[in-house]
């Protein structure tokens, strides 16, 4: 005999509980979503110190990997093509820091620029890097009609 008190349809859940269940599935399946989406962005984010930030850290900062940013100082920069080392001044308008990077720099790199550098700070005061990364708009805009292709490269390249 059957319980005739009983709401729930014969072998399966009543249509109250089954909502119940798949708004709680959906929530859950949302959230998971959410934590392995917040936590894949987050590795792939670069967060950079400011020079001000870099003297502030004091002692922690010597020997450290660290990612430094800021604008290339205007009149710092100083490449030697012999050695292939740069040598230039970050600066975010409140501190200043020095820095040698080793290796090719990039095409786009010139005074003003925004730059963020790869490295281990010395108790000289020298940033030293291997690493140097320029950023860029990544707008493209087409050549305007007229403007001859070496006047291009001329921005490019931060040639005057």
């Amino acid at each position: 005999m059957s319980d005739s008190t009983s709401t729930a349809p014969p072998g399966g859940l009543s249509a109250k509980q089954r909502r119940t269940f798949l708004v709680g599935s959906v929530l859950v399946a949302l959230l998971a979503l959410g934590g392995i989406a917040s936590v894949d962005m987050s590795d792939n984010l670069v967060y950079f110190w400011e020079p001000r930030e870099l003297y502030a850290a004091g002692d922690d900062a010597y020997g450290a990997q660290i990612r430094l940013g800021g604008l290339v100082k205007e009149g710092t920069l100083n490449w030697d093509e012999g050695a292939q080392e740069l040598k230039m001044v970050v600066t975010d308008g409140q501190a200043d820091v020095t820095v040698h990077a080793t290796g090719a720099p990039p095409q786009m790199l010139r005074e003003g620029i925004g730059v963020v550098v790869e490295g281990t700070m010395t108790r000289e005061g020298v940033f030293k890097t291997d690493r140097l990364m320029v950023k860029h708009s990544n707008e493209y805009r087409a050549p305007q009609e007229g403007v001859a292709t070496k006047e291009l490269y001329k921005t490019v390249e931060g040639l005057e």
